[in-house]
């Protein structure tokens, strides 16, 4: 069976913590890890590629576009967009699944296009607030198995 790919996309430095807990949740859980990789930005090795061109690359190559937003929204490019939002973006136009988890309860402490984002995804699919790490595995373990639940060709057959 091929494993589904996850890409995980949130500002790095604000999620550093986050990001390399599900990394680790994922890979060593007994039942995730039979259905799903995971990919982090931060786990390339240098090359000679742009960076857009490679994150774009890899969420291409997704099935699953896992966002993290928090409080910041990340350093914006030419078009005034971060890297968290095009890699939204291009998750969208591609048809991927997308899983969007936000930090904290209080909105007034994000930045104004963080709450822009926020609007965006509110009008396109269902997220879930979560307040620590394990709020967060446990979020997507429950995204997990219902997904491994759609995958597995045992059911498939009944």
């Amino acid at each position: 069976m091929t494993s589904i790919r996850i890409f995980i996309s949130s500002v790095q430095k604000e999620f550093a913590e986050e990001r390399r807990a599900l990394f680790d949740y994922i890979k060593k859980d007994p039942l995730l890890r039979r259905f799903y990789d995971v990919f982090l930005f931060e786990d390339l090795p240098a090359s000679g590629r742009r960076p857009d061109e490679a994150y774009l690359a890899e969420v291409d190559r997704c099935g699953i576009y896992l966002c993290l937003l928090g409080n910041e929204y990340g350093r914006a490019d030419t078009d005034g967009r971060s890297p968290t939002e095009r890699e939204f973006d291009r998750a969208t136009a591609g048809g991927k699944e997308r899983l969007v988890f936000v930090k904290g309860n209080d909105d007034s402490v994000r930045d104004q296009k963080v709450l822009a984002l926020l609007r965006k995804v509110d009008g396109q699919l269902i997220r879930r607030r979560f307040g620590s790490v394990p709020e967060l595995t446990a979020e997507v373990y429950l995204c997990g198995v219902e997904g491994a639940e759609r995958e597995d060709p045992l059911r498939k057959r009944g």
